[in-house]
């Protein structure tokens, strides 16, 4: 018999002497383990006490931050976060932390409304403040180094080429011309159809018709060519559906901490997928318009800058110019069709600015074209016409106070910094100056800051009697009304947009009344944009101008009165 299997003694202590010590060295090293745990965790949230101490917006909470507060007030987060400023007091200023991690600063965030602040970061520090490695990351597979996601000197070189040409008289009148053009082809037979529907219940998307003619506006201005967006069957355009999608997936990188999107895209997940499936299309597009445009220049934007040189005196490639496009396309888009859409809707509520809109264009008509008004709307209004619509720009300038269409804009942090009012900024983190909310603040606009007053940005000019006439005067503390930025990076476009938005204000407001629909909810869209959620839904109805001119305003002497103490007092801001 073998007892080869019969331990003896000894090995049998052995066996369980070293089981009992490893048993014991597993315990010691989760006791280890779980007191580096205790104690990194106890360092963290002492490290988050200091931070929290110094934060003076929302609550922030560890590791995620104020994003509990941003998720739960997504659905009207512009005003959350004004809300949140003006409970910090005349300061306008606080900071929050959207990534609380120890030596992470790109999660340091600060919000202001001060004009101070905007002053010191737009101007007065500009070259601290770039657009700096986290937007230009986002928006580098769309933009490219345009003129929009770029800082240094190729920021430098694009703005100066572009700045000749934007002073131009010429492309104001190409500007006018593009949009005259559609406006009489395509935008009064649309909204004549509309009007004269059998049916009462006739219903057209406002804010839709106003994005497609932008749109189309832009595509001839800056590659001369007119995509024709804006048509009775308001057709599906590939070209125009890409960059859209486009747009939406980069501004949504934006929302959440970057490693988040580039797992999505290398993963090619979700929006990423979308991205990159668009910019195919757009690619596409865009070597297709160059080409052409090389063979063929004519006067617009893009022929334009294929005659200019780079710093090192050479064309500019073809991406190059693809990525100038894309910018201005970009820019000269969404924003004047979304201001000319809060626009439409605060005249809904307050006819009383409509007629006084009216009397204007009316007063300038019966000039130029003579008492029979329906010479009046047998074209829309030339470009000498427009630039004597002072109380129209004065109610643009107005909706964009309230409505701006890039309500909030951030910068990057080079080195650290103090601003005006005292708060103390670090390198790598981030400055957000909210332009939705300083028009909202009574510190900077006083008592009636909500209240939709167009007279606010008008004067008296003349001798006070009978040479008396309005004129536009944009507040002299320009750091108040940052709608179009400020500072070096001052809006290229701003004339543009005033002009394309007064002729197709004009066009609209001559031939029709607009009617919001019973029921229809007006909400803002939680995008970098101030779109509507919703849309603009409402009915179109024939202008009766001898009525709502003659009978429902008076003359152009009773117009005249208006002045800067005329009483608007309807909270419009609190409605949306």
């Amino acid at each position: 018999m073998d007892y080869k299997w019969i331990l003896h003694p000894c090995t049998l202590l052995q066996n369980l002497a070293c089981r009992f010590l490893k048993e014991i060295e597993m315990e010691i090293a989760g006791l280890f383990a779980a007191a580096f745990i205790l104690v990194v965790a106890f360092a963290y949230l002492v490290w988050f006490w200091l931070l929290s101490r110094r934060l003076t917006g929302p609550n922030v909470w560890p590791l995620v931050g104020s994003l509990p507060g941003l998720i739960a007030n997504r659905n009207r987060i512009h005003d959350w976060i004004a809300d949140n400023l003006k409970s910090t007091g005349p300061a306008t200023t606080y900071q929050t932390s959207v990534l609380p991690l120890p030596f992470v600063r790109q999660g340091l965030v600060t919000v202001t409304a001060n004009p101070r602040n905007m002053e010191h970061v737009l101007r007065a520090r500009f070259e601290n403040y770039p657009k700096g490695p986290i937007w230009q990351s986002a928006f580098h597979d769309l933009l490219g180094l345009g003129i929009f996601n770029s800082d240094g000197d190729t920021w430098l070189l694009q703005r100066k080429t572009a700045a000749l040409e934007f002073t131009t008289r010429t492309l104001r009148l190409a500007m006018a011309r593009w949009a005259n053009r559609s406006i009489k082809t395509r935008l009064w037979r649309i909204l004549a159809d509309t009007s004269n529907a059998a049916s009462m219940c006739s219903v057209v998307d406002l804010q839709d018709l106003l994005l497609r003619l932008t749109f189309d506006n832009i595509c001839g201005l800056t590659f001369g060519k007119d995509p024709e967006t804006l048509s009775p069957d308001l057709p599906d355009n590939p070209f125009a559906r890409a960059f859209d999608t486009a747009t939406e997936a980069t501004l949504q990188r934006l929302l959440f901490p970057g490693v988040f999107w580039r797992i999505k895209k290398a993963l090619n997940l979700g929006s990423e997928r979308n991205l990159r499936l668009s910019l195919k299309v757009v690619d596409r597009y865009m070597t297709e318009t160059i080409s052409v445009r090389t063979n063929n220049p004519s006067d617009d934007l893009l022929s334009r800058f294929m005659k200019k040189r780079d710093g090192n005196g050479n064309v500019f490639s073809a991406s190059v110019l693809q990525w100038i496009a894309l910018n201005f396309l970009l820019a000269g888009r969404d924003t004047s069709s979304v201001a000319l859409s809060w626009f439409f809707w605060t005249l809904m509520q307050r006819r009383d600015i409509e007629r006084k809109v009216l009397a204007e264009i009316a007063s300038v008509l019966r000039e130029t074209r003579g008492p029979d008004a329906s010479r009046w709307v047998e074209d829309p209004l030339e470009f000498d016409e427009l630039e004597r619509l002072v109380y129209l720009k004065a109610a643009l300038a107005e909706t964009l106070r309230l409505y701006p269409s890039v309500p909030e804009d951030s910068k990057y942090v080079v080195a650290d910094d103090v601003l005006p009012d005292g708060t103390v900024v670090r390198a790598g983190s981030t400055i957000t100056y909210s332009i939705y909310s300083a028009g909202r603040m009574e510190s900077i606009w006083g008592d009636d800051c909500l209240n939709f007053k167009p007279e606010r940005w008008l004067k008296l000019a003349g001798d006070g009697k009978k040479g008396a006439r309005l004129c536009f005067e944009p507040n002299m503390d320009k750091y108040r009304f940052v709608a179009f930025n400020a500072g070096p990076r001052t809006c290229l476009g701003k004339d543009l947009a005033y002009l394309q938005m007064k002729t197709i204000a004009s066009a609209v407001l001559l031939r029709h009344r607009l009617e919001l629909v019973p029921g229809h909810r007006v909400q803002q869209k939680m995008s970098l944009t101030l779109f509507m959620k919703n849309g603009l839904h409402v009915h179109v109805r024939p202008r009766n101008l001898n009525f709502d001119i003659d009978g429902g305003v008076g003359n152009l002497t009773e117009f005249c009165h208006v002045t800067t103490n005329a009483d608007s007092t309807v909270p419009i801001a609190a409605a949306a």
